[in-house]
């Protein structure tokens, strides 16, 4: 596990590396935030921004995509895998919002996890962007990096790597620092071939050490 002070190393360096880290899912509003982290499981960002445009379109209002049609909901979003089930959640969730909370998406944790196809990552992304409300979701970006740096433990589930995550780092950092962690994950630190010869964590990441001493060895 790392000290306080590698702790600190970690989150100035994906700080400096990516200041600008958001949320790369196109929205426009809380609802629209909610069908979209629903339709990104085991599916990219970049393929859930292809497919959102014509459906937001199509039904631009959450009380219109609760009256549609689930095969209409099929055809715009057959692009993405599991597109049958994650249709059938986006009218289910849509029905539960506009007939349990008044058309609104609530703001609280309990309601959206109760929400069809909203588990506790989608609704800690939702109520962190959409709310400001203090959150670490842990997607598989987050996880793989909290793991190769030694952060979590590597038979840790993700509800564990949530905990030690808003335990190690301050509550006020959780929601941004999420985002730096997606994004040195993505684009740094990739679960193929990460950038371990030119990254600046490279003396405290156990599994990049071994990745360079490896490479050294068939070289």
């Amino acid at each position: 596990m790392l000290t306080r002070a590698q702790l600190q190393e970690v989150s100035d360096t994906m700080k400096q590396m990516f200041p600008d880290a958001h949320c790369e899912l196109t929205h426009q509003n809380p609802f629209e935030l909610v069908v979209a982290v629903a339709l990104s499981a085991q599916a990219t960002d970049a393929l859930v921004n292809k497919v959102t445009p014509g459906l937001f379109e199509a039904f631009p209002t959450v009380e219109a995509m609760a009256a549609a049609d689930v095969s209409e909901i099929e055809a715009l979003i057959k692009r993405i895998g599991l597109y049958r089930n994650k249709a059938k959640n986006v009218k289910a969730l849509s029905e539960k919002i506009v007939n349990e909370h008044g058309g609104i998406v609530p703001s609280d944790r309990a309601s959206l996890e109760a929400l069809p196809g909203v588990g506790r990552k989608t609704a800690n992304v939702v109520l962190s962007v959409a709310f400001h409300e203090p959150a670490f979701a842990v997607d598989t970006h987050v996880e793989r990096v909290s793991k190769r740096l030694g952060i979590c433990r590597w038979k840790d589930n993700v509800r564990q790597v949530e905990d030690t995550l808003m335990k190690k780092f301050p509550r006020e950092e959780w929601s941004q620092l999420h985002h730096q962690f997606i994004f040195f994950g993505r684009y740094h630190c990739k679960a193929q071939r990460p950038g371990c010869a030119a990254c600046p964590l490279l003396h405290m990441c156990r599994e990049g050490k071994k990745r360079m001493k490896s490479q050294q060895v068939t070289t």
